[in-house]
């Protein structure tokens, strides 16, 4: 079957307009369109034969039905139809007049309606119901931005055996500005993206942000850039989006090209040229920019009728009031601008309102001298790299706000705080005043970062992830304790001979507590466990990382065996205790000394040393430090380990140091050992757990159950301590079957 690849973005790649009064399709620009059809000529053109793109046209249906070209076209269309009203209140309302303004940190200008927020969700079903009529299973989703948002749950939630990827082209703000969302409305949009397989952001501080807005929302905790929901694990991922570096690097040797920039250079003469192309949006920084430059022009006067500032502003939401607003209010500073700084033959700013012709926009790069590009706050910013990639003479400077996606990729450029009118006027003059040589070193090694990374790199590098975590998704074969598996697990247990439970502590027979002494057993759960192990016929076991005195002091008086430590000491049923392990006292000060470091890094942090291993808890710090911190530990441990003969685990907000040999598949093979067991039911909660699972695999009928959503080589899943207790009480509670004679 061939593989089928679906891109969802809220415009179809094309525009419908009239010719000789009959309306026809032309490809829109946009960097999403370049993006993608730069990749498809050349990675995906061998992976995906049929390419299937969804979204909404600029058209009505029947406008639609007598444009559209199918021969033709690059992809197959999936046209969405919504009804004018609903449409705006989602574009215009929910989407650019919400999201658009606090991802961007603009919360002042955010508009909090329901109607606008019922049919942002309403147009999100149109999406899914037109999709769902077309994939099947095995097919690959790409969604791209915050028009969609939720869509991914949609779809997954009826079609679970797609690969769906999502692509935000924004930034994703910190959660102080996330947090101003209302409640159910954030859970819809962090849940909606976790429909994803693999979720896709500019920079690391994006896709930082938004794991720190899932656990503190959904109460998720992230494992390294990885998230557990749903049964499966929702990858992060740091891809920022490039161009088509050749495209531009080699425009020059279009004659259309070398007329234009010949043109603007004559129209310069002897005068050096700043240049920046923006689309009109209050993110963009047009006036702060405007400002630094006259400030530039106030500090040094040498430089008037020696510099001009060619200004091109492309219409965008002109229909919005606000956006109106301010492009008068920007028109205004330019007329004041050039009318008190001006003369008869010399403007300091050449100011456009249109669009650019890609031959247009290719010769303004290569006729500049410098490229002014500062975004109050920008997700990436294509401009900057379109710049960095004209310059095939290697000359020229890239002015660029730090507040820019692209600032963490391009550090050949001059950094500035768009906010800083002086910082601004600096960097102009700068720029001006750079000798040849600076100018080549920094624009050679921009270069070489653009054309590494180019468009073809950012859109293979995600669906290669989005390839291997489908891969590892239909490895999966967990699936949920459901009321049939359960009735066949009792089934099995009334009528076994000899039982035995595994049964792990903290996060499955217990809830996490903030301090590990403060997850004291209730006495229900007490009472549970004496049932339980009161049957002769049933041996039941608490597995556990805990430290035996502490197993000793909770559990010591009931008739069940223990394992602490994960297997370094074993009390068996109505036995005492037996050391598995060898002792590491000439370990623990290397061990210690580096965790002690970690607990002044990371306030709320603290170490448990146990009899046989040394453990790092960071449940109480803040959740962005503490992942932070417990990535540079675990790499701290495993190099000052090297030569130790111990493991590093990366458990559930817990680094933890043991024995090697240490683990609790070990302890349950040796306890399989002592006996024949009919029944065996095992249920943890963390990586430690698997290790268990791992043995039991080999032992036909086990039941095993994961607690949480982590991905897991149990049979089963369930979710909560307070299930586990529910599974043993019906345990408890099944009828026995009537014994022979």
């Amino acid at each position: 079957m061939e593989k089928r690849l679906f891109i969802v973005a809220n415009r179809l790649p094309v525009t419908v307009e009239l010719q000789d009064g009959r309306p026809q399709c032309r490809q829109s620009s946009g960097g999403l369109i370049s993006a993608v059809n730069a990749y498809l000529k050349c990675d995906g053109r061998d992976v995906f034969r049929e390419r299937l793109w969804a979204g909404v046209p600029d058209c009505d249906e029947m406008t639609w039905q007598q444009a559209v070209d199918t021969e033709n076209a690059d992809f197959t269309y999936l046209p969405v139809f919504a009804d004018q009203k609903l449409y705006e209140r989602y574009y215009d309302g929910l989407a650019n007049s919400l999201l658009w303004p606090l991802f961007h940190y603009f919360p002042s200008y955010a508009e909090f309606h329901e109607e606008d927020h019922q049919a942002y969700m309403a147009v999100n079903r149109l999406f899914a119901d037109r999709l769902l009529a077309e994939v099947r299973t095995g097919d690959t989703v790409w969604i791209h931005d915050y028009h969609l948002l939720p869509l991914a749950a949609m779809l997954r939630q009826r079609s679970p055996g797609l690969a769906i990827g999502f692509f935000l082209h924004i930034p994703f703000p910190a959660f102080e500005v996330f947090r101003l969302i209302p409640k159910s409305w954030q859970r819809e949009l962090l849940t909606g993206m976790l429909g994803a397989d693999v979720i896709g952001f500019h920079t690391d501080t994006y896709r930082r942000h938004f794991l720190e807005a899932a656990e503190k929302v959904l109460q998720l905790t992230a494992t390294g850039a990885e998230l557990g929901w749903d049964a499966r694990t929702v990858s992060t991922g740091v891809f920022p989006v490039g161009i088509d570096f050749e495209a531009f690097h080699n425009a020059g040797e279009r004659p259309e090209v070398q007329q234009l920039t010949e043109y603007y250079r004559s129209l310069k003469d002897h005068k050096q040229m700043l240049f920046s192309v923006d689309r009109l949006d209050y993110t963009k920084g047009l006036h702060q920019r405007i400002k630094g430059y006259e400030k530039f022009l106030l500090q040094h006067p040498e430089y008037m009728g020696q510099v001009v500032f060619v200004l091109v502003i492309v219409p965008s939401r002109h229909h919005i009031k606000a956006y109106a607003e301010w492009k008068r209010l920007i028109d205004e500073y330019i007329g004041d601008l050039n009318s008190s700084l001006g003369t008869i033959d010399w403007k300091p700013v050449i100011y456009q309102y249109q669009h650019l012709t890609t031959d247009e926009l290719a010769a303004l790069y290569r006729a500049c001298d410098v490229a002014l590009i500062t975004p109050l706050r920008d997700g990436m910013n294509l401009v900057a790299k379109e710049f960095v990639a004209s310059r095939d003479e290697q000359d020229g400077v890239l002015i660029l706000s730090e507040l820019a996606g692209a600032a963490t990729e391009l550090s050949g450029a001059l950094l500035i705080n768009p906010n800083d009118a002086g910082e601004i006027a600096l960097s102009i003059r700068s720029a001006l005043q750079m000798d040849a040589v600076e100018q080549t070193a920094r624009l050679r090694m921009m270069q070489d970062q653009v054309r590494r990374n180019d468009v073809n790199h950012w859109a293979t590098t995600m669906l290669k992830q989005l390839e291997q975590a489908g891969r590892r998704r239909l490895e999966t074969t967990t699936q949920d304790l459901d009321l049939f598996s359960r009735a066949r697990l009792l089934e099995r247990y009334t009528t076994a001979g000899k039982r035995l439970l595994l049964l792990d502590y903290d996060g499955t027979l217990s809830p996490f507590a903030d301090r590990p002494e403060a997850a004291l057993p209730s006495d229900e759960l007490l009472a549970l466990l004496a049932r339980l192990a009161g049957d002769t016929a049933t041996d039941v076991y608490i597995v556990s990382g805990r430290d035996s005195s502490t197993l000793q002091n909770w559990f010591g008086h009931l008739p069940v065996g223990l394992v602490a430590e994960h297997g370094a000491k074993i009390r068996r049923i109505h036995r005492q205790w037996e050391v598995k392990a060898p002792g590491l006292d000439h370990c623990w000060p290397v061990i210690e000394q580096l965790m002690d470091s970690y607990v002044r890094k990371c306030p709320h942090s603290f170490v448990e040393r146990k009899e046989f291993s040394r453990a790092w808890h960071y449940r109480n710090a803040d959740p962005f430090q503490g992942e932070q911190r417990a990535a540079e530990l675990y790499t701290g441990l495993q190099e000052q380990a090297a030569n130790l003969p111990v493991k590093i685990l990366n458990g559930h907000k817990v680094i933890e140091v043991r024995g090697r040999e240490v683990n609790k598949g070990n302890a349950v093979a040796s306890l399989l050992a002592d006996a024949a067991y009919d029944f065996v039911l095992c249920a943890g909660d963390d990586e430690t757990d698997e290790d268990m699972f791992r043995v039991l695999a080999k032992v036909g009928g086990a039941f095993t159950v994961r607690i949480g959503p982590q991905p897991s080589l149990a049979a089963y899943r369930l979710y909560t301590p307070y299930q586990v207790h529910t599974l043993l009480e019906n345990i408890l509670n099944c009828p026995k079957p009537p014994r022979a004679g």
